[in-house]
């Protein structure tokens, strides 16, 4: 073997190590980016089911039913007589 072969097979050598180890790189921050990935998934998951259940909640709280029956029992409202309405016309 030449000196000159020699050195064109350490090149070679050292570029597919190289080569090797960027692919062992990239495929590791591939990984780690998958499971971070992963992990926001699940994380939207559990918020989306939290929004439905405080929407679900909102609509509840602010029936017209739960709105009429909380200001008749507890604040004592009630409905004006007929005679003290007035209409106001343009």
């Amino acid at each position: 073997m030449s000196l000159h072969s020699l050195a064109l097979f350490g090149t070679l050598l050292a570029l597919v190590l190289g080569s090797a180890f960027g692919v062992i790189h990239s495929s590791h921050g591939c990984r780690q980016l998958y499971a971070v990935l992963q992990q926001l998934e699940a994380d939207q998951w559990y918020l989306q089911e939290d929004y439905g259940r405080l929407l679900l909640e909102q609509s509840t709280w602010a029936s017209h039913y739960r709105v009429e029956r909380v200001a008749t029992r507890e604040l004592q409202m009630q409905a004006p007589a007929l005679e003290s309405l007035k209409v106001v016309r343009p």
